[in-house]
């Protein structure tokens, strides 16, 4: 075993005192809305408002939460928009990208000129807003789905995935008289789970985590997803003299917080080494 010089413990020390205070950074937010969750306020006070470790447990913001039927409506549609909004993003994503990843599609080339055009430019927002409006689509959750129906990102990603699957399958089929929706059914998908799984994730966070278009497109409260509720209790001032109060504002705003972030912080590492793979693959095919 070789012995490590001076320079490279040095090295090694300063690595991994910056990677622990950049996990730090990462982590101690987190660990703060937690905590100022499930603390009692007059702890929190206590703590100048500051608490990592509480003392006392409760979960009465949470309780209070869903008491009240406005977080679990707004949850319910966020999961809703989120599954739905996600399943037609990679139907039309698929329909769209498989025809691009042929290399003898007629006009191919211009198409995907048009499709990286829109990488780089899009309509502009009042455009779109009234393109929106004049579909009907103002107030409906179509305005939040439809808008964002294909990613380009997301397709050229899935187009580079179809590319490496080989073109003898394919010839195979058609030889066999299948039609090219058949092969895509058949043979493309069933190979492209990690490009799907991949895609769909990035669909999946974008609807999770959706609020712009619902500020934008969205004007009855009754409809509003879960971001857009925590936004309004999050601005809401926190008064720290409300320990009179039986669950304080600041308490039900970090346990709203981590109702919104338990789904995606439980879900994402059971894909991650898909998405990871995914990005490769348009890192390098893109």
């Amino acid at each position: 075993m070789v012995a490590k010089s001076l320079g490279d413990r040095v090295f090694n020390a300063i690595n991994h005192t910056f990677l622990i205070l950049v996990a730090l950074v990462c982590v101690v937010p987190v660990l703060y809305v937690i905590a100022v969750s499930i603390t009692p306020i007059n702890e929190v006070m206590k703590n100048g408002g500051y608490v990592l470790i509480p003392q006392e447990i409760s979960f009465a913001a949470y309780k209070e939460l869903f008491t009240k039927d406005t977080i679990p409506r707004a949850l319910m549609i966020t999961l809703s928009l989120a599954i739905f909004g996600t399943f037609l993003n990679l139907v039309i994503t698929a329909l769209m990208a498989y025809p691009l990843s042929r290399k003898g599609l007629p006009g191919r080339g211009p198409l995907l000129l048009a499709v990286f055009f829109t990488m780089l430019f899009s309509g502009g927002l009042i455009p779109t807003y009234l393109i929106v409006k004049e579909t009907g689509l103002l107030n409906t959750y179509g305005a939040l789905i439809v808008p964002a129906l294909v990613g380009t990102f997301q397709l050229l990603v899935m187009k580079s995935f179809f590319e490496t699957i080989p073109e003898e399958l394919f010839e195979s089929a058609r030889m066999d008289g299948a039609q090219e929706l058949k092969i895509l059914y058949s043979i493309v998908l069933p190979l492209s789970v990690p490009a799907l799984i991949t895609v769909g994730l990035f669909y999946m966070v974008g609807h999770w985590n959706e609020i712009f278009r619902a500020i934008m497109y969205i004007t009855n409260s009754e409809l509003y997803p879960l971001q857009v509720v925590i936004r309004s209790m999050l601005i809401q001032s926190a008064d720290f003299n409300q320990a009179e109060v039986v669950v304080p504002t600041m308490t039900l705003q970090m346990a709203a917080v981590m109702i919104a972030s338990i789904p995606v912080i439980v879900f994402y590492p059971f894909v991650q080494k898909h998405l990871t793979k995914g990005m490769l693959i348009g890192a390098i095919k893109g």
